[in-house]
């Protein structure tokens, strides 16, 4: 810390350039922050895919159904251990900008196959003797106000008409990264109303879970044989592929991340290695004295570089600070994205991000001031 001072006067030399400096790598930051969140919400279906669980849909398209009826010859594929469904509703709460999957479920087999999800027994068993109970994400509650009692009401997209349910539960995830946005209620409401006449008897797709994850490729084949040449056949797959996908359906989302990061992130290498650069231009006379009276080469390079570093530092953790504040006032996406968080390994890993960019973009400046020959260098005085 006998230096403190030094490095102090140095970085205060031109305060509104080093506060430029230090707003570059914040803005920086802050946009990895929000592409990391960004990608994080289109790959969390894939990060939270079980390995031993299918995914059976109609083989024309995901949002064709298919006969509750195979249900049965479903659970008797060997290899199958448990099978449920569940199908898309589509409702509007309030405004249609309040956007939340809602899901009509099969109550006696959906909560073993998605023991990731946590609800407490008695809410669950209230909602599972309540004809129209439903069951909410933790998330989805909060955003807006639910508690367990509440009457929820849904204007029907799909199946026309004003739909009511009872809030019985709330449930939560195992991990951070689970998603806590869903809305479940009975298929057999859904089923049972003049409304869904159109889709009596029929569901949106299966989920299987299986005695093994090395089953998957065998039952695949199996239950696609079983259904082929029928009027609803099936597409099979694993649940991590479909989520996969689903998630391409949006786009190259990883490769627009990458390339808008990379372009950000080059930019602001040129501008700060340029800064360094005219900094040691501006300090060539005072390098030299320092040189002069004792200072070795190897000083130099890491007082100019330590300049550089402590500047990306600064500037890392005030962009980051900031993309994760955003998360903690809630979801700015209303429901479009199942995920909005930022975890902490990512913004340690944006904070190194920036020290890496800070330490490269002042190494050939802290070089060429270590290099410096004082000779040269004292006649400029």
């Amino acid at each position: 810390m006998k230096y403190a001072r030094l490095f102090r006067v140095s970085l205060s030399r031109k305060k509104f350039r080093t506060a430029l400096t230090i707003g570059s790598f914040a803005v920086a930051m802050f946009l990895f922050g929000l592409l990391t969140i960004v990608h994080l919400a289109f790959n969390q279906g894939v990060e939270a895919a079980g390995a031993d669980r299918l995914i059976i849909m109609n083989r024309i398209s995901f949002i064709q159904p298919l006969p509750i009826s195979y249900m049965d010859r479903i659970s008797q594929t060997p290899g199958i251990k448990e099978v449920t469904h569940a199908s898309w509703f589509g409702g509007i709460y309030q405004d249609e900008r309040n956007f939340f999957p809602q899901f009509a479920v099969d109550v006696s087999t959906w909560r073993h196959m998605y023991g990731e999800f946590n609800v407490p027994d008695d809410q669950w068993n209230t909602f599972a003797q309540d004809r129209q109970g439903a069951i909410a994400g933790a998330g989805l509650a909060k955003r807006f106000g639910w508690k367990v009692g509440d009457r929820i009401p849904i204007k029907g997209a799909i199946y026309a008409g004003d739909w009511q349910f009872n809030l019985d539960g709330i449930y939560t995830g195992s991990k951070a990264a689970d998603d806590t946005s869903q809305f479940w209620f009975h298929y057999d409401y859904l089923n049972e109303s003049p409304a869904a006449k159109f889709s009596k008897d029929l569901v949106g797709w299966y989920i299987v879970r299986l005695n093994s994850p090395d089953d998957a490729t065998d039952v695949v084949k199996k239950v696609d044989a079983m259904f082929a040449n029928s009027p609803w056949e099936t597409k099979s797959d694993t649940e991590k592929s479909f989520a996969a996908g689903f998630a391409k359906q949006m786009g190259n989302i990883g490769f627009l991340i990458t390339a808008i990061g990379g372009v950000v992130f080059f930019t602001l290498l040129l501008v700060t290695g340029n800064t360094m650069a005219i900094g040691v231009r501006e300090r060539t006379a005072e390098l030299a004295i320092l040189k002069a009276i004792g200072f070795s080469d190897r000083f130099i390079l890491v007082y100019v570089l330590a300049e550089s570093v402590f500047i990306a530092l600064i500037g890392g953790i005030l962009g980051i600070a900031l993309a994760k504040l955003i998360t903690l006032g809630g979801d700015p996406t209303h429901g479009l994205l199942p995920l909005f968080y930022l975890p902490m390994n990512s913004m340690l890993g944006g904070i190194l991000f920036a020290l890496g960019i800070g330490a490269l973009a002042g190494f050939l400046p802290a070089l060429a001031a270590s290099r410096l020959r004082v000779v040269e260098a004292l006649r400029k005085i």
